[in-house]
């Protein structure tokens, strides 16, 4: 049996793992260590919830050496905030018996408290790609001294934008440096980076990213509308002692406020709500209930489904099916982690089969797909996105038909046609022949003359 004693940790370290009851290593950990440690650029390919933290973290850990200087050696970047407070709080836990400073940066909150805690000296920075930019551009974060660069969570951070804030980072950064690089799917954006800015990159893949995570048992259901999945989730919910620790994924920030509303109405206080409109305080507060257990469940938009360590998630529900189908594994791979085994619940429309359909084919496996029990009432109230949209009437003008109003027939001698110049049928009239018949006896007279 493998455990972190093969790794040769030093024994501060070792001890800080011992005394937070990790034993056994992780496949991803395992494969992850020798490559880190060999000091070549790695590019990590990882299901969510396979321990990739510690993957990068352990090797880092051991290799690091102290110099006495105030910039950071290591530079760990993560797509989302939340991310940020777990893997600063993860090297807390791994560095309590070592002399290492790590801080966290994102937005949302103070810069000036962040550049006072920048300038009073960092060993390890773990920060997003936006505020780290921001720091470095107000020189109050140098990267002379880097050594080590992980991007954890990358196709996610391409997902939010985060590319110029990051190849502006890997360019002013210098070029001897270790890489490290981990992404859930491997994209041509991620292989574009990788071409750019990695020298020769050693790749370690667990498994492919449409894989499904055996030890997860997978479900769906036949739901005509919004409303009956609502009544369906309160169905699904009355009995406490199986869902004991529920995530509920939608996809976006109104639909989640409107659901935990409904769900407020039945188990008052027993919910939590989390989207990017919440305040860092509200969302890392209500985050600390749940893992303490003092909610039973969170509604959430997909902020959530990446990166995060949750422990003892006993369902996952997607409200909606996502988007994207890699979005449903990372929704999923919230449960069922740690060899735990999970339970994922997904309500489908006849909208949203096609996007179960997608899934099934990334993994290659069919989601076992029942009708909604007969206790659960069908509702006919439709919201807004699911009505049909009424066909709205130009009005434009009624065309002129034949004979309408003041206009008739033309008369045969009405009918010709006015090709211009002069016309070779128009008639005389009398005034001008009797002009006519004046100037020529004017004519005459002068003749004679």
């Amino acid at each position: 049996m493998n455990t972190f004693e093969q790794f040769q940790l030093p024994k501060s370290l070792q001890k800080a793992v011992d005394e937070l009851g990790f034993t056994t290593p992780t496949p991803i950990q395992e494969k992850s260590f020798s490559v880190i440690m060999s000091g070549r650029d790695m590019m990590g390919i990882a299901q969510t919830g396979t321990g990739k933290t510690f993957a990068y973290l352990l090797p880092l850990l051991k290799l690091y050496k102290f110099t006495p200087t105030d910039t950071p050696k290591i530079v760990i970047l993560v797509p989302t905030r939340e991310l940020v407070v777990q893997v600063a709080e993860e090297v807390e836990k791994l560095t309590q018996y070592m002399s290492i400073r790590c801080l966290g940066v994102y937005g949302g909150v103070n810069i000036n408290t962040q550049k006072k805690a920048v300038f009073e000296g960092i060993d390890i920075l773990v920060g997003t790609p936006g505020r780290t930019m921001d720091l470095a551009l107000d020189n109050y974060i140098r990267f002379d001294e880097t050594q080590k660069l992980v991007i954890d969570e990358f196709d996610e951070m391409l997902n939010m934008g985060f590319r110029p804030q990051i190849t502006s980072i890997l360019a002013i950064m210098k070029p001897k440096r270790q890489n490290i690089l981990f992404s859930a799917t491997m994209t041509d954006e991620v292989d574009q980076l990788l071409n750019d800015y990695f020298d020769f990159p050693e790749e370690v893949t667990l498994s492919a990213s449409g894989t499904p995570l055996e030890q997860i048992a997978q479900s769906a259901y036949n739901v005509p509308n919004f409303n009956t999945k609502i009544n369906l989730l309160h169905a699904l919910l009355e009995d406490p002692k199986d869902m004991v620790r529920v995530l509920v994924f939608v996809n976006n920030k109104k639909i989640a406020d409107l659901l935990h509303a409904k769900i407020d109405e039945t188990f008052p206080e027993q919910f939590g709500v989390i989207h990017s409109n919440k305040s860092q305080n509200y969302r890392l507060n209500t985050m600390a209930a749940f893992q303490e257990g003092s909610l039973r469940g969170l509604i959430t938009t997909d902020i959530m489904a990446r990166g995060l360590d949750i422990s003892n998630i006993s369902h996952v529900i997607n409200f909606e099916m996502p988007d994207l189908p890699e979005q449903y594994m990372h929704r999923i791979g919230r449960t069922g982690r740690a060899d735990a085994t999970g339970t994922a619940i997904s309500f489908v429309t006849p909208k949203e089969i096609e996007k179960k359909i997608e899934i099934e084919l990334l993994m290659n496996s069919e989601i076992a797909t029942y009708e909604i029990p007969q206790n659960v009432l069908v509702s006919t109230v439709l919201i807004g996105p699911e009505k049909e949209k009424q066909v709205v009437k130009l009005l434009l003008k009624k065309p002129k038909l034949e004979g309408d109003g003041a206009f008739h027939e033309k008369s045969k001698k009405n009918k010709k046609v006015n090709l211009g110049g002069p016309s070779k049928t128009k008639k005389k009239t009398s005034s001008s022949v009797n002009r006519n018949i004046v100037k020529t006896r004017d004519q005459k007279r002068k003749n004679k003359k």
